[in-house]
């Protein structure tokens, strides 16, 4: 991926603004410019030069695909619209598969890190490894990383104990994660294993 030249701007933001954009980029293990650099994009749209995060492009392949698929309900079968949705469907499990091989390389990589944490020796600083924690996930983005659909989602949730909802959310999880709904916040929370 190219470099981006980057410009730097001063720009003179409320306190609460600046203190809050400080806060959320700590929350979210990110800097302030970075966020900034997400604001912009989503309001200015595609800028020649810019790339946009992966987050960004994932969000918009999923968008013009629920679009496709509206069109091919809505309007019947056109076969233009069904390859681009075959396209745009391929490049979803691209891009799901390659967030799904990033995730096990961290774990490997906290792993390294916990392990080369116990062979130091008494003298040197000891420094904080916190386990990697995936966020929760509403309806919409569970079935997307199971590659099902939120109809099915919920069904299986109903229908099944929460040992047995683990066992298949595990099953379709690229990475074998399993997760469990959580009736106080309404989202799915990962399932730690033991």
């Amino acid at each position: 991926m190219a470099k981006v030249e980057r410009e730097s701007i001063n720009f003179k933001l409320p306190k609460p603004l600046a203190e809050a954009l400080r806060a959320k980029a700590a929350e979210l293990d990110t800097t302030a410019t970075d966020l900034v650099i997400q604001g912009l994009n989503y309001i200015l749209g595609d800028i020649p030069g810019v790339s946009g995060s992966v987050e960004i492009r994932l969000y918009e392949l999923e968008e013009e695909f629920w679009r496709l698929k509206q069109n091919t309900t809505s309007f019947g079968a056109n076969p233009q619209h069904e390859s681009r949705l075959i396209a745009l469907e391929n490049k979803l499990e691209t891009v799901t598969n390659q967030l799904a091989k990033f995730e096990g390389a961290l774990l490997v990589l906290q792993s390294s890190i916990n392990a080369s944490k116990s062979r130091r020796s008494s003298y040197s600083q000891p420094y904080n490894s916190q386990p990697i924690k995936i966020e929760p996930h509403d309806e919409k983005k569970l079935a997307f990383r199971l590659s099902t659909t939120v109809a099915t989602l919920t069904e299986k949730r109903t229908t099944l104990s929460a040992l047995e909802f683990e066992s298949w959310t595990r099953d379709k999880d690229s990475v074998k994660r399993g997760w469990r709904f959580d009736e106080k916040d309404g989202l799915y929370h990962e399932v730690s294993a033991t």
